[in-house]
C-alpha cells in the first residue's frame, strides 16, 4: 500500500492560474472547448482533468456552474442540492471500480486553499496505490454540536485533524443529502462572511468510512508550523461559543425552528 502521491512538475507548470485576478482566461468558462466530458446535469459538468499532475491516479473535475463569479455559499437551494447530489453520486460510482485503493472528493476555494482556478469546482480523484482512510481517525469528526437530527450531525471538531476550527457534517442516511448540503453551505458562508477572522479560503473534504459519509469544512489560513513540522494539531478554547453562534446562524439561514 502506498503512502505518497507523486507529482508531475512538468505538467504542473502548464496549469492555468486564475485563483487571483491575473488576467488569464478561465478554461471552465469555455464550455464549447471542454473535452473528455464524463457526465452532465444542466450547467454542472464532470470531465477528466486536462492537467493530471498526480501519477497513478484518475483526476476528474466537477464544474459546479456556468457562472464564473458564483460560489457554493451563495447558491440557491435547488442548485446547491443538485451540485452536492451530483458530486456524491459520481464519487460513489467511481469508488465501485476495482482499480482504485480509494477515491477522494474535495473542493478548493480561495487563494490559500491550494487551488489554481477561481471558477467554482470540485475534484474527484481515484487513487491506485493510496488508501486515504488509513490516515483518518474517526474522532476528528466529533465535536461541539451545531445541529443534529436522526440523519445528519453538524459540529465543530474537538479533536481537529489539522487544528483550530474544523466544521464537520456527518450523514447517517443517504435520503438526507439536502440537509447535509444546507449544513455545508452554512459553514462556507460563515467562514467567508461571518468568521471572527478575515478568511477568503476554505476546503471541503469528503470521506466514506464504514458506510457513513462525512464532510469536513476547513477555513484556510497560513498553516501552523507546529502542524507542518511535527503534525501536532492545536485546539481552540472557544469551540462551544462558536458552535452556539453557528447554531443561531444556521437556524436563521435555513429557517429551522
Amino acid at each position: 500500500m502506498g503512502t505518497h502521491l507523486y507529482f508531475s512538475t512538468q505538467i504542473g507548470t502548464q496549469k492555468p492560474v486564475t485563483i487571483v485576478n491575473n488576467g488569464n482566461s478561465c478554461p471552465f468558462c469555455d464550455v464549447d472547448g471542454l473535452e473528455n466530458i464524463i457526465a452532465r446535469e444542466d450547467s454542472i459538468i464532470l470531465l477528466k482533468n486536462k492537467y493530471s499532475t498526480l501519477k497513478n491516479t484518475l483526476q476528474t473535475v466537477i464544474i459546479e456552474s456556468d457562472d464564473c463569479d458564483s460560489e457554493l455559499s451563495t447558491y440557491k437551494k435547488d442548485h446547491l442540492y443538485k451540485v452536492i447530489h451530483f458530486a456524491i453520486k459520481n464519487w460513489l460510482e467511481l469508488e465501485l471500480r476495482k482499480d482504485f485503493k480509494s477515491v477522494i472528493l474535495f473542493k478548493n476555494h480561495g487563494p490559500l486553499s491550494g487551488g489554481t482556478i477561481r471558477h467554482s469546482h470540485m475534484q474527484i480523484v481515484g487513487l491506485e496505490q493510496v488508501d486515504y482512510k488509513e490516515n483518518i481517525q474517526l474522532e476528528c469528526f466529533e465535536g461541539a454540536t451545531i445541529y443534529k437530527d436522526k440523519n445528519v450531525e453538524f459540529n465543530i471538531s474537538s479533536k481537529p485533524k489539522m487544528g483550530f476550527y474544523e466544521f464537520n457534517v456527518v450523514l447517517h442516511d443517504m435520503t438526507a443529502i439536502n440537509n447535509m448540503a444546507d449544513c455545508i453551505q452554512t459553514a462556507a458562508d460563515y467562514i467567508l462572511n461571518h468568521f471572527h477572522y478575515k478568511c477568503e479560503s476554505y476546503n471541503l473534504f469528503f470521506y466514506h468510512i464504514n458506510g457513513i459519509i462525512s464532510c469536513k469544512i476547513i477555513p484556510r489560513f497560513v498553516t501552523s508550523p507546529l502542524y507542518i513540522g511535527y503534525s501536532i494539531p492545536q485546539v481552540t478554547d472557544d469551540i462551544e461559543q462558536v458552535a452556539e453562534k453557528l447554531k443561531k446562524f444556521h437556524q436563521q439561514k435555513h429557517k429551522i425552528d
